[in-house]
């Protein structure tokens, strides 16, 4: 859609499907340096790639009458594919420690049995709401999109949409660090 908006000289067809291909090639990826270095650290750092991305998307666009750049917006939004799929993958390493670690602080101390119990507990927990992350990733494709339009539609640019994304992205680096990344991290993962 912005690619048939800013830069109408060009078919949007011939990239489209680069852009989830990207995402899910860096996914599979995210998840081998999750595993690795943990979930919290690779997701703080693919939140900073987003901002990194989206910064470099509004730097390469079209504004005030100057034509962009279609290489650095595209390779922009590529970073972007990337760091979604990156910080996919970590996230969805974080959930399960999250659990599991919750769970065996409270089964601390109350004998094998408590700790086995915990496991089971940890990794049901952690399933759902594998599933319920899911449903609600799922709605970014709509939300984004819909996010775009709505700021043409008020501003005659998506540069508002952008911004709020630099914002979310920004807040969720805080509560990713605070939570999770931190040293001495309540739940650290």
């Amino acid at each position: 859609m912005l690619i048939k908006i800013q830069f109408p000289s060009v078919n949007p067809l011939e990239y489209a499907f680069l852009g989830p291909l990207v995402g899910a090639l860096a996914r599979v990826a995210g998840g081998i340096v999750s595993d690795k270095l943990g979930g919290a650290r690779v997701t703080l750092w693919s939140f900073c790639a987003m901002i990194a991305a989206v910064l470099g998307v509004l730097h390469f666009m079209p504004q005030g009458g100057v034509a962009g750049n279609f290489t650095g917006f595209f390779c922009m939004f590529m970073l972007l594919f990337a760091g979604t799929g990156i910080g996919n993958a970590s996230t969805f390493r974080m959930i399960p420690v999250i659990f599991l670690t919750e769970r065996q602080r409270a089964a601390a101390g109350q004998g094998r049995a408590a700790e086995e119990q915990a496991i089971v507990d940890a990794n049901r927990e952690g399933a759902a709401v594998l599933g319920f992350t899911s449903a609600v990733a799922a709605y970014g494709a709509f939300f984004i999109p819909k996010s775009y339009g709505t700021s043409i539609a008020l501003t005659g640019t998506p540069d508002a949409a952008l911004w709020c994304f630099i914002g979310f992205y920004a807040s969720c680096i805080a509560i990713t660090w605070w939570c999770y990344a931190r040293k001495n991290a309540a739940m650290p993962c």
